[in-house]
């Protein structure tokens, strides 16, 4: 225990010796009730006692072939939803046989180039029954337009399927790197998809709101809600612009957080959020109770996990899960306890997921409604980072939105970051196993698959497409989507178009830097 008579949290929030009424307003805090806006307490009236959170594990490796052996594991060990870690060539619209690819392919999740990658991902598996989140956001239409062509194929009706596409590309620019396009062409494509899905796909969520990978780039827990709802408002505004509907698309925005190992900073992080983006949403487009509440995927934090005495994961990732739950998540990933080590084992997948089951079957925490709601210093810290998240929001809004604020968003995540590892390197912030309770001999090895094998084996996949296709169509296809790029025909239908042909994703996200140029960051 520190001798500090006011410690922090994690956030650099003061936290008192003991919290009570407040002295200049003796009411006790009504946080309201859950279902009703602004959704401090939840979204749904009985939350977790009429549904449980959807347990959605993060995988990816290699081919598409190992992947789908890992989904049909997870879904036969009770997973209930697939999300889907694709490789950096595929975030970065490079093929397989790109040179650029090279040494990368299928090292960080997996490798898709084709429609044949994607039939093969989801081989056996009923896309009709199971909903499907996909990580990506530069390529998030064509990845969306692969999986479109599988579904057509089998008969699957696009109004059953279910799942999310994150698109969330402003994110990128300021906290993750993996940008293609400029930034006006890459918001337009963000709106092709929420304009697209609101037709077509009305069970699919375009976009997915991430904060995760802002909190992940060292932000605190105010900056993080901040900067992913003055992304979600500019992606509001340029759906609105593109003549979406505000009732037709809202209401299936969808967002995602960390969850880090300050629980009760995290419980009032999530609760917050849901208040501020309900009062948001009625305050500048004034939208119903239905566009106004906040659904949330968390998952917890791979940037907490260490390589030193990588047992302690499991701790670390059971507190942070626990913290999403009591915080009213919709949904969870539970990270390996290996992961700071190279792709998670089975062991660890299984470990991981049984962490989740063992909280809801075992814990108690789903049987009430928002558990800590009322705590005198729960409320306390709800309000205080909604105020913090408001003085980044006005400060973005005056500069005119998140397209403006890129550099001022990133300013102020490396700021956080760079204290924060200043506070572990002298030891002010203690990270069990690393600078304090360290223990003397080797850390363990890291396993991994051969991922030159993997990539020899992808490669020879796309060179037998290339072979095999019809070149002329697919050059056809591939012309329609430039064609589209050029206007303002929505982009997705051509690209259905030019998977089911066989083109490539790294030849449309070809065809599209061609017409859009790079983004030059910084």
């Amino acid at each position: 225990m520190s001798d500090d008579p006011r410690p922090a949290t994690d956030s650099g929030i003061p936290v008192e010796r003991l919290y009570g009424p407040d002295a200049s307003d003796p009411t006790p805090r009504d946080p309201g009730e859950p279902g009703e806006f602004p959704f401090t307490r939840g979204i749904h009236r009985t939350m977790y006692r009429g549904r449980p959170w959807t347990m959605r594990q993060y995988a990816g490796f290699g081919t598409a072939a190992r992947t789908n052996r890992r989904y049909r594991y997870l879904l036969e060990s009770g997973t209930t939803g697939l999300s889907v870690a694709f490789d950096l060539p595929t975030q970065m619209g490079y093929d397989s046989d790109d040179p650029m690819a090279a040494g990368e392919v299928g090292r960080v999740g997996v490798a898709i180039d084709s429609i044949e990658d994607m039939r093969l991902l989801f081989e056996g598996i009923p896309l009709e029954d199971v909903s499907t989140s996909m990580t990506i956001n530069s390529t998030a239409a064509i990845l969306l337009a692969l999986y479109v062509a599988v579904a057509d194929e089998r008969g699957v009706p696009r109004a059953q399927l279910a799942g999310t596409v994150q698109n969330d590309i402003l994110k990128e620019y300021i906290a993750r790197g993996t940008y293609i396009y400029p930034s006006e062409p890459s918001l337009r494509l963000v709106s092709d998809v929420i304009a697209f899905c609101s037709r077509e796909l009305p069970r699919w969520n375009p976009v997915s709101i991430s904060g995760y990978h802002i909190r992940e780039a060292g932000s605190t827990a105010p900056q993080e809600i901040a900067f992913t709802f003055a992304n979600g408002l500019e992606y509001v505004r340029r759906a609105l612009g593109s003549g979406v509907a505000l009732e037709d698309f809202a209401p299936h925005l969808s967002f995602f957080f960390a969850a880090h190992s300050d629980v009760l900073e995290e419980v009032a992080k999530f609760r917050a959020a849901r208040r501020l983006w309900a009062r948001l949403m009625r305050e500048q487009f004034g939208a119903s109770d239905r566009s106004a509440r906040l659904r949330f995927h968390t998952q917890t934090g791979g940037s907490t996990l260490t390589a030193q005495q990588p047992l302690n994961n499991v701790t670390r990732t059971a507190l942070q899960a626990l913290a999403a739950v009591l915080g009213g998540t919709q949904s969870l990933h539970t990270n390996g306890y290996d992961e700071a080590l190279a792709l998670p084992t089975e062991e660890s997948v299984r470990i991981a997921l049984r962490t989740q089951q063992i909280l809801l079957r075992e814990s108690g925490v789903a049987r009430t409604v928002d558990p800590l709601g009322g705590s005198y210093f729960v409320e306390a810290l709800t309000d205080e980072i909604e105020s913090r998240a408001r003085v980044h929001l006005d400060r973005i809004a005056e500069s005119g939105g998140a397209a403006q604020s890129l550099d001022y968003m990133r300013d102020h995540i490396h700021r956080s970051a760079y204290r924060t590892q200043l506070a572990v390197e002298s030891g002010e912030r203690v990270v069990v196993g690393v600078n304090r309770y360290v223990e003397e001999g080797a850390d363990p090895p890291a396993r991994a698959p051969d991922y030159g094998a993997l990539e020899a084996e992808q490669r020879a996949r796309l060179a037998r497409l290339r072979a095999g296709r019809d070149g002329t169509g697919a050059a056809r296809a591939l012309e329609r989507v430039r064609e589209a790029a050029r206007t303002d025909t929505n982009l997705v239908p051509p690209m259905v178009a030019a998977v089911r042909a066989r083109a490539t994703l790294g030849e449309i996200s070809g065809v599209l830097m061609r017409e859009w140029g790079r983004y030059a960051g910084q």
